[in-house]
């Protein structure tokens, strides 16, 4: 497991978990496991899709899809397998 930095936009407003640990993806069952970062920036992510899921007029939408856009995107590059397993 490296030791990923976390993007300054993250940072700024998400706590970096102390510890990773073993994901499954729900739909195809398959695992990886995720240091404490990729953890911290996956929870955001799938948080952030299910606040606008249930509230699609919330203030905020433009803006929390644009964070879910660049989490996104820095998994594609910080970590391309967990990427696949988990969130394409």
């Amino acid at each position: 497991m490296t030791n990923t930095e976390a993007p300054d936009w993250f940072t700024a407003n998400a706590k970096i978990y102390d510890k990773g640990e073993v994901v499954t993806n729900p739909f195809s069952g398959d695992s990886i496991e995720l240091n404490n970062v990729e953890l911290s920036m996956y929870d955001f992510i799938l948080g952030a899709q299910m606040v606008i899921s249930y509230n699609p007029d919330c203030d905020h939408f433009e803006e929390t899809s644009n964070n879910i856009e660049k989490g996104i995107e820095w998994f594609k590059k910080v970590n391309p397998e967990a990427f696949i397993v988990l969130l394409d």
